[in-house]
């Protein structure tokens, strides 16, 4: 595990480079596995996950308006595939950030696919927390363009579960492909190795 403090923005600037940046250092050198399913239980940031390999953990502190947050990232390369779950956690106090930091984290990548809400693939769906409760959720499908032959593509979604104590997390699932465009990126990222992913992700 890796444990950095940052000052300013950096998390929320630059969307998609932000998740590649994290993640590189540990998972591009390192050999890709096959696909080798496992529940990961988080109780420290309060989820269950099911990741097509072990994942490495990297938390950080940033500063946001102010306030300081923590973020722990986990993820899992597979390949041309970048499986991650993003947590930030938001004390009783800072709770009232929630709207803004949310909204900032979507536009954000948005901005760097050349997309906006009224206009970005999406699909609705659902998750389950760990007490088999059904809650609603959105799906997005990215492609970000880039002068290379590989391209990058994200299905993303956030998920926001409030604590016992009057805190929040703040979730962003996503999956991030690298390779050759795809005709159809949404039928492409809700085939069962992918879509197993995001259905099995569980808040307590």
């Amino acid at each position: 595990m890796l444990t950095n403090k940052l000052t300013g923005q950096a998390l929320f600037k630059g969307g998609i480079k932000a998740v590649v940046l994290i993640v590189v250092t540990i998972l591009l050198m390192a050999c890709s596995p096959k696909l080798d399913w496992r529940t990961v239980q988080s109780p420290q940031e309060g989820y269950i996950a099911l990741f097509p390999a072990k994942p490495d953990k990297i938390e950080r502190k940033v500063s946001y308006q102010a306030q300081e947050l923590l973020q722990t990232l986990e993820a899992a390369k597979i390949d041309e595939d970048i499986y991650s779950i993003s947590s930030i956690y938001l004390s009783k106090q800072q709770a009232d950030l929630l709207a803004t930091l949310s909204e900032q984290l979507k536009d954000n990548l948005f901005r760097s696919a050349g997309v906006d809400q009224s206009t970005v693939l999406s699909s609705d769906g659902v998750y389950q927390t760990a007490n088999h409760q059904r809650i609603t959720t959105k799906d997005y499908f990215l492609e970000f363009k880039s002068t290379n032959t590989a391209q990058q593509a994200m299905r993303v979604r956030w998920i926001t579960n409030p604590t016992a104590k009057g805190g929040i997390w703040l979730y962003q699932v996503s999956i991030l492909h690298t390779g050759p465009a795809q005709s159809d990126i949404r039928t492409f990222f809700l085939a069962e190795d992918r879509a197993n992913f995001f259905d099995e992700f569980h808040p307590n």
